[in-house]
């Protein structure tokens, strides 16, 4: 969004309707993804009975994702959200439904699949950060703060992971895998209508590329900057410049870097706990798919309310004591109780308590990127961001089900969620966290007329944005990494 568009937001009458269109698209979209994430390994361990082809089929989701998303920043920026949201889900809608039509023709060949599955990963990324993109817009029409916002948009996460699971196991344990890969395909055309019909036709523009591409926070103080250089005296910039822009920026930013690093570790090791060591115990406990599901419904359910209570509270709860507490809470206690073989109660429980610790994660995260990322740069540095917070998630489901090849499940657990603990309590060390509340409520989407207002008068085309602020954030995903918890 423009720095203009930032202003016209706050000058229009205040509507709830683009945020509710953003997290409704939102909510259908991750809905049947979370399905997908129980049918798809269910149906793989199903049909081939391997483990390591499991953590095949999601280091071939998932790396696409990643790659893609890397470079789809620009574009976004060029284009505007609304446009690539609408026409990735539309792609997704297609390769999804192709998977369980083939299927039921017997044309589907485990090469096939995996082509299919690549090309959901590959769009997928883009769309998901398309829609994140639009919520400090959103928020603006709305009038509520961003950590409202964020949190609202947590909340609308952690929903689908409650439904989604408990949706994805019923159906799988009533009528097989198919059956939610089928939903997976209709969720993914519904996320494209709500786009395109409910959200404002204005909303979701692609924004001019700015005359200045400055990074806006110094060391020790927020209203200092860097000398203004030009783009392109020609039109706007090219894509590779506004990639280098992205890059540049994000490069400068150590809270962001340190927060993208934590992440990346966390989630290779969530990606190999739900794609591998989840459904392989659901499987070994004699639980099923039914069980994927409680596990998963357990852990949304807690994280709907955690999530809730920081869209409440989370402007006055200081951010760093609590994001670690939520990662204590969530991390290593999901594998120990599995390796320890508890009755189903007690796993219930344990992931219960580290969903309510997730959900005040993200929304936390989302509002200090927002906070800190000039809006013409959200695609940019998001997708740059996100793709480096994601890159162990392609590989987590084949190193787990490798690792579980080779030594069993009960002690990659184990291994699994010392890791856990060990990369979240040595990362709270760094001095950079001391950085997260220093510019709460005080950055370009605290007050876009303030930034409109600041900005140093240079040449720009019209409608062009102006520069804000400092960046970063976390593997929950707009600008920055994002928890995949």
């Amino acid at each position: 969004m423009t720095g203009s568009t930032a202003v016209e937001a706050v000058a229009a009458p205040r509507s709830l309707r683009p945020l509710v269109g953003v997290l409704s698209a939102m909510a259908v979209s991750l809905t049947g993804t979370r399905v997908s994430a129980i049918a798809l390994p269910w149906f793989v361990l199903a049909t081939t009975g391997s483990a390591t082809m499991t953590g095949v089929v999601a280091f071939v989701e998932m790396t696409p994702y990643v790659l893609v998303k890397a470079f789809t920043g620009p574009v976004i920026d060029r284009l505007g959200p609304r446009v690539v949201s609408w026409t990735t889900d539309t792609v997704s809608a297609v390769a999804a439904a192709l998977v369980p039509l083939l299927h039921g023709l017997g044309l589907l060949p485990f090469w096939l699949l995996l082509v299919l599955v690549a090309t959901v990963g590959a769009v997928r990324g883009p769309g998901d950060l398309a829609k994140e993109v639009m919520v400090p817009e959103a928020a603006d029409h709305a009038r509520v703060p961003l950590e409202r916002a964020t949190g609202l948009s947590g909340v609308t996460e952690r929903l689908a992971s409650t439904i989604g699971p408990a949706v994805g196991g019923g159906l799988v344990a009533l009528l097989g895998p198919m059956a939610g890969l089928t939903l997976n395909a209709v969720a993914f055309g519904l996320g494209a209508l709500v786009v395109l019909v409910v959200l404002p036709r204005g909303m979701g523009r692609g924004a001019i590329a700015p005359a200045t591409a400055k990074s806006a926070r110094a060391a020790d103080s927020v209203d200092s900057v860097e000398s203004a250089q030009p783009t392109r005296a020609d039109g706007p910039a090219g894509y590779w410049q506004m990639f280098r822009e992205g890059f540049t920026f994000l490069r400068g930013e150590p809270l962001l870097l340190t927060v993208i690093v934590m992440i990346a570790v966390t989630n290779l090791l969530d990606a190999g706990f739900m794609t591998v060591l989840v459904p392989l115990w659901a499987q070994q406990s004699g639980g099923g798919p039914a069980a994927i599901g409680l596990t998963g419904s357990a852990w949304g359910i807690a994280a709907v309310t955690g999530s809730l209570i920081a869209a409440a509270v989370a402007h006055r709860l200081p951010r760093r004591v609590v994001f670690f507490a939520g990662f204590l809470l969530c991390g290593a206690p999901r594998f120990l109780v599995l390796a320890l073989d508890a009755p189903i109660g007690v796993v219930l429980a344990v992931f219960a308590v580290g969903g309510f610790g997730s959900g005040f994660l993200n929304p936390i995260l989302g509002a200090v990127t927002f906070e800190r990322v000039p809006r013409h740069l959200l695609g940019r540095v998001g997708a740059l961001g996100d793709s480096l917070a994601w890159a162990g998630i392609p590989l987590g489901g084949l190193l787990a089900g490798a690792a579980v090849a080779l030594s069993g499940l009960i002690p990659v657990l184990l291994v699994g969620g010392g890791l856990y603990f060990a990369t979240t309590s040595l990362a709270a060390l760094r001095p950079e966290w001391r950085e997260m509340d220093r510019l709460r409520g005080r950055g370009p989407a605290a007050d876009p007329r303030e930034a409109e207002r600041s900005a140093p008068p240079v040449p720009s085309p019209p409608g062009a944005a102006e520069s804000g602020t400092g960046a970063d954030r976390h593997l929950l995903s707009v600008a920055g990494a994002k928890a995949d918890g």
